[in-house]
């Protein structure tokens, strides 16, 4: 059986509003619906398991729904912290996450640092998985950066943004849970179809 990581799609961007806070665009709502009403591998999911943040509890939220489950959520999957340098215009958040990625062991101007980051998504993660059975197909549900961290992790490759996912949001990746063994890339929700999880 496996476990997916998925990051929630588009949001609405308030740069008054705090970014843990901000919730789905219409487009990333859109594309959550139209993968819980039309993606076989949605039904399959016995549990769910997501970020405390606004956006993914609302991803999480939609597709519980389809798979007729109640999501859980996780306060220590969330994303990142970033809030020591507030909301970054999208150039200067990109110049952000490759210093990041690149100096793992140091803090960008106040922001968690990555290695911190990963060892938390990674306890949280594995705190999910230590009691459930492998029987059981789950999804998580969160971020993109702390989503690559944990794609580092299983891959047991150094952080790096190489392994970060397309632009956008709403990108998944599998894994075996007997073994966690990564079995695919980075794949925009609406186009994985899988069978049978």
């Amino acid at each position: 059986m496996l476990a997916i990581y998925l990051t929630h799609p588009q949001v609405e961007i308030d740069p008054a509003i705090p970014v843990p806070l901000w919730g789905l665009s219409q487009a990333g709502r859109a594309r959550c619906l139209a993968a819980a009403e039309r993606a076989p591998w949605v039904r399959q999911l016995k549990r769910i398991v997501s970020s405390a943040e606004t956006k993914a509890i609302e991803t999480a939220a939609m597709l519980a729904e389809a798979a007729g489950i109640k999501p859980e959520t996780v306060e220590a999957m969330g994303e990142n912290d970033r809030s020591a340098t507030g909301f970054l215009t999208p150039d200067l958040f990109e110049v952000a996450a490759d210093q990041f990625f690149a100096a793992p062991q140091e803090s960008y101007r106040g922001w968690e640092r990555a290695v911190d980051a990963q060892a938390r998504i990674v306890r949280a993660v594995e705190a999910a998985l230590a009691d459930h059975d492998v029987d059981r197909p789950l999804l998580f549900v969160g971020h993109g950066a702390v989503g690559t961290l944990l794609k580092c992790h299983l891959l047991n490759v150094p952080i790096t943004r190489s392994q970060d996912q397309p632009c956008g949001g709403g990108n998944l990746f599998a894994f075996r849970l007997a073994d966690r063994k990564v079995l695919c890339d980075w794949t925009p929700i609406e186009a994985w179809q899988e069978k049978s999880l």
